[in-house]
């Protein structure tokens, strides 16, 4: 070959290579420009003076020339993939974009990508339906986890893609579809990943012939049937995750094959029979089967495990004993067995490597005493043993556990006393101790326990004074006394516990007078001070508090019941005190007056002729309907308060001058009271006929029942009050009758322009609203026996008072406990509970709701507080919301400042921003990152903006913190 074709050739290859590079740089910098809006410094290589294979995230192949690999996961990239041009990328095998915010559809030209062997889409925000990507039948890796993808999944791709080793399809509302039987050919497969994937029917024998498979999840799902016996096959298996479907029968025979298991889940299923299959499993780490059927005893064998750290095995019907050797061997951390059947002692060994964070045993039968050492057990959260039959005494150092934030020891036989120790327990916030045998005086030092907000004592045998220091518990909520032996007077320091609402000291030996402070209260909802021996007269100031029970019977008390006070409502609280009078109380003697012969008979007369006035007035109504061809509809009256109305006022008053709005759920309707008394009257009535009427009484009764059962037990100053409940006779028509609140939804006063007119929201005002509307929250989250998960928190489910005190309101969506996060039956329709823009992503997915899809929730509340903005406006782009758009604003200070509402002035800038902070940590993409509502509030007290002439100095070191990148 002459020299001359040897130099064509040359030029002509590297003509070729440089063609290459070229079409390589056009593919990139599409792609580059495709995702500009991206807040990313990913892009900053990608440039044209920078070889492609220099370029962040890039991979080439061996030549240097041809791209193999784009890694860009987790790089908060946003925007439209465009997969036609990324496909002319010839020698691509990988391409990794997971952990982003990318939407828009995934096309059919991702066929073209023929070489690829791992795709990751995971974690995005795709719509649409999966193409069919049969071509792509060199896939050894395929993550479409939790990318947003809905429809029918293309399981018959599958078939062709022999070689696949992970697949990830779950957290995806695709169509439910059978157990695919094309996966059942994927014998290579090692990760199948099928949670929350609508995925039904029952789970073939042919699972066991996927016998590399180390990880099979498939929970929360609409799975029915057995366990296959077959699945003992899997004898790699490393985790298997079957939780939350509709499994019955029992653990198969040939579990105890696994011996490979270190995480096994089947909790919340229909599961029945023993535990016997489980005790050859020496590996496990964690072991959850709560929620299900399960009888028999406990293996003593799994308390030998000596990898063993979780064990959750709540509501079943387990009878026997705890394995005393339990969490002797390792980092040991959980237990729940609540609610079942099991006795004998505590293990005593289950914090020896000071690792537990919560022992739960609630609602057994156990006995004997609680083990001293959980005194020493410095890392426990929550300790609840209530509901068995413990006894012996308490030890002293469970009362100081520095990180415990709940001791619930209830309905036991212990004895001793809260020791001064309880001084160091500062992230205390709940102690139930009721129906014990505890005695002793309550220490002083309760009052460094500074985060307390429950206390419950009632039915012991304390004594002595209630220490004066009680009244620096700022946070205190519940203060239950009653039943006991305490004496002495009652605190006047109680009137500076600014949150309380409810105080029960009834059945005691309290004497002197009734404190004037305890009427200062600005949330007290509840006061019983029954069966005492108080003296002197009532204080007037309980006049001024909004009370839904009082009662001060069975003391000493004399002089004048106020005037304010002497309602029907409050006829039986002050009986049993003979010494008090009254002009109105018909028990009581009159007080001393002159003249008072002739005031009561001409209270006689009054009564005699407004009697029979009355009851002309009622028959002639009677006589109405019924010529009138009305049937007269009867009521059933349910109340959770003290009342000082008749039902007969409240329906009269549902009509259509009194309606003030209209909601999914019913009209709400404003009914003033004869005693000038505002209430607010939800109806909830079904309009529809035949089978749509049928339909829909389930429904609004669903709505209806629920409400009812959140709202009738719950007393907290921030959660709207629930009076009562009426019913009519034919389950046609509900009413639920609440306190009125005068400024309507925080939604009007933020976004409707006629009550902005009213007046404007200043930021001091705006964080207050955020501050109790959290700790509203925070009540139903963990003040609740069991929690209460609201489902739909949004500014116009936050009533504002005449103060602008807020009130959360609106519980039809409500779920309480672990119910919430039951599936429903395979046949029932998917419907997503929420409103648009508050609906945390993870739900729009599965469809389970927990704590922290209130928690997302309240954050973008935060963040209209703090913008003004509304969480879906058109300035956002198409398909976003206030978060992305809050999200994208977050590259300077400059460009984060001018998030904050200009209508509030200069003034608070800086501070609003520090709420902003705690918002955007609330609606986190993933739950586990979002902080609980108790944290919540405690950021949000943090927070608390300086009061003084609106002039903030922020320091040079605040400043460099303000940016939230």
């Amino acid at each position: 070959m002459s020299p001359e074709t040897d130099f064509f050739i040359l030029v002509l290859v590297i003509g070729l290579i440089s063609s290459v590079r070229s079409d390589e740089f056009s593919v990139l910098l599409n792609l580059k420009s495709a995702l500009a809006e991206s807040n990313t410094k990913l892009f900053d290589s990608w440039r044209s003076d920078i070889p492609v294979c220099k370029f962040t995230g890039i991979t080439c192949d061996d030549t240097g020339s041809m791209v193999k690999e784009i890694e860009i996961s987790n790089q908060n990239l946003s925007g439209s993939i465009p997969f036609d041009s990324i496909c002319q990328l010839q020698s691509l095998q990988k391409l990794s974009l997971g952990f982003n915010y990318l939407h828009g559809s995934v096309t059919d030209d991702l066929n073209k990508c023929s070489r690829l062997t791992y795709l990751d889409l995971g974690n995005n925000l795709f719509s649409g339906v999966m193409p069919q990507i049969s071509s792509l039948n060199g896939l050894l890796y395929l993550y479409l986890n939790n990318s947003g993808l809905s429809g029918t999944f293309p399981w018959g791709s599958l078939e062709s893609m022999r070689g696949l080793v992970v697949l990830s399809v779950g957290d995806n509302p695709f169509d439910e579809t059978p157990f695919p039987k094309q996966l059942l050919k994927l014998t290579n497969l090692t990760w199948l990943y099928m949670a929350n994937c609508s995925i039904g029917g029952q789970i073939p024998a042919g699972i066991g012939e996927l016998k590399e498979l180390i990880n099979l999840e498939i929970s929360s799902n609409y799975i029915t049937g057995e366990i296959p016996t077959e699945i003992s096959k899997l004898l790699k298996l490393w985790q298997l995750e079957l939780y939350a479907n509709n499994l019955t029968g029992k653990l198969p025979v040939g579990l105890r094959n696994l011996t490979n298991l270190h995480f096994f889940d089947a909790s919340t299923n229909h599961l029945q029979g023993d535990l016997s299959e489980l005790k050859f499993l020496t590996q496990l780490k964690s072991l959850q089967l709560f929620e299900n059927e399960l009888t028999g005893e406990i293996p003593p064998e799994i308390g030998d495990f000596k990898q063993l750290v979780n064990l959750s095995l709540y509501r079943n019907q387990l009878t026997g004993r705890l394995p005393q050797q339990l969490g002797s061997w390792s980092d040991f951390n959980f237990i729940d067995v609540s609610e079942n059947f099991l006795t004998g002692q505590i293990p005593p060994n289950m914090c020896k490597n000071n690792k537990m964070t919560e022992l739960l045993i609630l609602e057994n039968n156990f006995t004997g005493a609680i083990p001293a050492s959980y005194a020493d057990c410095k890392t426990l959260s929550r300790f609840r043993v209530s509901n068995n039959m413990l006894s012996g005494v308490v030890p002293g150092g469970i009362w100081g556990l520095p990180t415990a934030e709940i001791i619930d020891i209830a309905n036991n036989n212990l004895e001793g006393s809260i020791t001064s120790e309880i001084e160091n327990a500062k992230r205390l916030g709940q102690i139930y101790a009721a129906h014990n045998r505890l005695s002793g005086e309550l220490p002083p030092q309760i009052s460094k326990a500074a985060s307390l907000n429950t206390i419950d004592l009632s039915h012991n045998q304390f004594s002595g004074k209630v220490p004066e220091t009680i009244g620096e518990l700022k946070r205190l909520d519940s203060l239950h006394l009653d039943n006991n032996n305490f004496m002495g007077q009652i605190p006047n320091s109680l009137g500076s516990c600014d949150s309380l609402s409810d105080i029960n000291m009834a059945y005691n030996a309290f004497s002197g007078r009734i404190p004037p402070a305890l009427g200062w209260l600005p949330t007290l909802n509840s006061l019983n001070l029954s069966s005492n021996q108080l003296t002197g007269e009532i204080p007037g100031t309980l006049s001024s508090v909004r009370l839904s029970l009082l009662d001060l019977s069975h003391n000493k008390l004399g002089g004048a019941v106020p005037e304010s006070l002497s309602i029907e409502a409050y006829n039986g609280s002050f009986a049993g005190n003979p010494g008090l009078c009254s002009q109105k109380v018909k028990y009581f003697p009159r007080c001393s007056t002159s003249g008072d012969s002739g005031v009561i008979r001409t209270l006689i007369t009054c009564l005699s002729i407004g009697s029979a006035v009355g009851l002309f007035f009622l028959a002639y109504l009677r006589y109405m309907k019924k010529t009138s061809g009305k049937e007269e509809e009867t009521w059933n009256v349910k109340s959770f308060h003290v009342l000082s109305f008749m039902e007969d006022e409240i329906i009269e008053s549902v009509k259509e001058e009194n309606l003030i709005g209209k909601g999914g759920s019913g009209q709400v309707y404003r009914v003033s009271l004869k005693n000038g008394m505002e209430l607010a009257v939800k109806h909830m009535r079904n309009t529809e006929s035949g089978w749509r009427r049928k339909r829909n009484n389930i429904l609004v009764g669903k709505e209806f029942e629920a409400e009812v059962e959140t709202l009738s037990s719950i007393r907290h100053v921030n959660v709207v009050k629930l009076y009562c409940s009426l019913t009519s006779q034919d389950q046609g028509s509900r009413l639920l009758v609440y306190e009125y609140l005068a400024n309507g939804s925080l939604w009007e006063r933020l976004h409707d322009p006629i009550k902005k007119k009213l007046g404007g929201l200043d930021w001091i005002t705006r964080y207050e609203i955020a501050l109790g509307a959290a700790k509203g929250l925070e009540y139903l989250h963990h003040g609740c026996e069991r929690p209460v998960i609201h489902r739909d928190v949004k500014s116009s489910n936050i009533l504002l008072d005449e103060h602008l005190k807020p009130r959360i309101a609106d519980f039809g969506l409500a779920k309480i406990g672990h119910t919430a996060d039951t599936s429903s039956s395979s046949s029932c329709t998917h419907v997503v509970a929420g409103t648009h823009g508050y609906i945390a992503p993870e739900y729009g997915y599965t469809y389970k709701v927990n704590e922290k899809s209130d928690v997302y929730s309240f954050g973008v509340v935060l963040m209209e507080l703090v913008t003004g903005k509304k969480p879906i406006e058109v300035e956002y782009g198409e398909n976003k919301d206030i978060v992305y758009w809050v999200c994208s604003k977050l590259k300077n200070k400059e460009s984060v400042l001018s998030l904050v509402d200009s209508s509030m002035g200069e003034a608070y800038k800086e501070e609003s921003i520090k709420v902003l902070k705690i918002a955007i940590m609330c609606t986190s993409r993933l739950p586990t990152l979002r902080p609980s509502m108790r944290e919540v509030v405690k950021m949000l007290e943090e927070a608390e903006p300086c009061k003084l002439l609106g002039i903030i100095n922020v320091s040079k070191e605040k400043q460099n913190h303000v940016l939230l990148v």
